[in-house]
């Protein structure tokens, strides 16, 4: 068990520093890192920069990985470097692998934020709202604001850290599967477990620790026909259009109950048994919450269980959008020579993502020929990643657990999730260590949508929660 006092002098310094904290996440929010648009390239350098210099004054030494030039918005771009980090290299202490990445998604004030996205805003009921508050500059910067603490405080970090932060994950993390392979074997050799806060709580009031996610194919169906964009008054009823055929495919993916209806894909989805059942009984969560996270009742089930297997151990089929297609407010008449439609499949344990990508491309085809349309289909597959599943008996989750013990006086929740981090797949498999999901923000937070926040309780007490796991990561070897 890590020391009682030990854990109150690092807790009492992070309450002392935390206006300071705050203003830190404030800097880092308003460098606009948007990984997604070519037009924010250098602000994505500029954020990993920042983190360098931050390195540079807690004295955590560093490489930058360069990963080579990327094709984006018809430019050939440089990408963001993966910047790897140590901190401590006592080989008598356990090394724990953190993760974080320093990108974020695109945010616009017209998209509907009450505030400028990325001037950090904080709300009378102390609610962090900016851009990247909670995905992942918070949780990123959470564990460099738990060493400067121990500094402060004058405690030496009873375990040795390295850092892996990479500026491509909403971007499909380009390069960085092939940096984890290449640094298993030198720059990762030595680390016991990985930690990574890239996800949340389940509901609002109390935390978890997450051993599961799903994985995830992401599609892109392109049909093409015209030369040109044409105009509807001159040439609509004479030609077959994209557009059309596209909805029409859209339809045939999936039903408004949620149900995919391409054949053979839920066929390696497990059985709900009895046992399973009986695990969502117990969790912390309630539909008020969910109601609230989305703000509407739209949800399709309306009881705890179903919501929580349909989120976490069903696959499911989701449509994103059109590019191509006229968008923009007023009446255009246009027929789009070209549209490309996008959607995904959350993927479950046991579902095969190059077994899924050929049902898809099958079904659609097949689909598209009962058109009879002359235009011309391409179904591609942008990316994909299986679903992960640790074990929580692990002592990496034991640690974690008696860390949100002396945190927040609770024992937390066991949660998979729905969505995607396919770097823990990698990791897990790279390095043949346990890797765990322990999250620092709520399930309300926003992540990807408007007003993403970060309440400011969550913040500290999530620099508290992390410095808290590395103790008790340290005590469990002594034990």
């Amino acid at each position: 068990m890590a020391d009682p006092v030990v854990l109150k002098t690092f807790f009492d310094k992070v309450d002392n520093l935390q206006d300071h904290y705050v203003e830190r996440l404030r800097e880092a929010v308003a460098i606009k890192s948007v990984s997604a648009d070519a037009a924010f390239r250098d602000e994505v350098f500029k954020m990993g920069q920042w983190l360098v210099e931050l390195f540079q004054k807690l004295g955590v030494s560093h490489e930058s990985v360069d990963i080579g030039t990327q094709v984006l918005d018809g430019k050939t771009i440089k990408l963001p470097p993966i910047i790897l980090g140590t901190y401590g290299n006592d080989p008598n202490k356990k090394t724990i692998l953190i993760y974080g990445h320093y990108d974020v998604q695109p945010a616009l004030l017209e998209d509907g934020w009450n505030s400028s996205p990325f001037d950090l805003t904080e709300t009378p009921k102390h609610q962090l709202i900016g851009r990247g508050s909670s995905d992942d500059k918070g949780p990123v910067i959470g564990w460099l604001n738990a060493i400067e603490a121990h500094q402060k405080a004058g405690i030496e970090l009873p375990v040795n850290l390295k850092f892996c932060f990479e500026g491509m994950e909403e971007s499909g993390s380009e390069g960085m599967d092939e940096v984890i392979l290449k640094e298993s074997k030198r720059y990762f050799v030595g680390v016991d477990a990985v930690c990574i806060s890239d996800n949340y709580w389940l509901g609002v009031t109390k935390p978890c620790l997450t051993y599961g996610l799903r994985g995830i194919s992401y599609f892109k169906i392109t049909v093409s026909g015209p030369g040109r964009d044409l105009h509807s008054g001159v040439f609509g009823g004479t030609v077959h259009e994209p557009m059309t055929d596209l909805i029409l495919l859209f339809s045939k993916l999936v039903s408004p109950s949620g149900e995919i209806l391409i054949p053979g894909i839920n066929d390696d989805v497990e059985p709900l048994t009895e046992k399973e059942n009986k695990i969502y009984e117990s969790i912390e969560f309630t539909l008020d919450e969910y109601h609230a996270a989305i703000e509407s009742k739209t949800t399709i089930h309306d009881d705890k269980i179903k919501i929580l297997q349909h989120r976490w151990r069903f696959p499911s089929l989701s449509i994103h959008g059109i590019e191509g297609a006229f968008s923009a407010p007023g009446m255009k008449t246009v027929l789009p020579a070209k549209v490309i439609g996008k959607f995904s499949i959350r993927l479950v344990p046991h579902m095969e993502p190059d077994r899924v990508n050929a049902l898809v491309e099958k079904f659609l085809t097949e689909e598209f020929a009962k058109l009879g349309s002359k235009n011309t289909l391409n179904v591609e597959c942008a990316h994909g990643a299986k679903a992960w599943v640790a074990s929580p008996d692990h002592w990496n989750y034991v640690a974690a657990a008696k860390a949100v013990e002396r945190v927040f006086n609770v024992h937390p929740d066991y949660t998979r999730e729905g969505g995607s981090i396919p770097i823990t797949l990698t990791f897990q498999d790279a390095l043949n260590k346990n890797v765990l999901l322990l999250p620092m923000g709520r399930g309300d937070d926003g992540a990807h949508s408007t007003n993403e926040k970060l309440d400011r309780s969550n913040y500290i007490e999530g620099i508290k929660l992390f410095g808290a796991y590395l103790h008790e990561v340290a005590a469990i070897k002594a034990d």
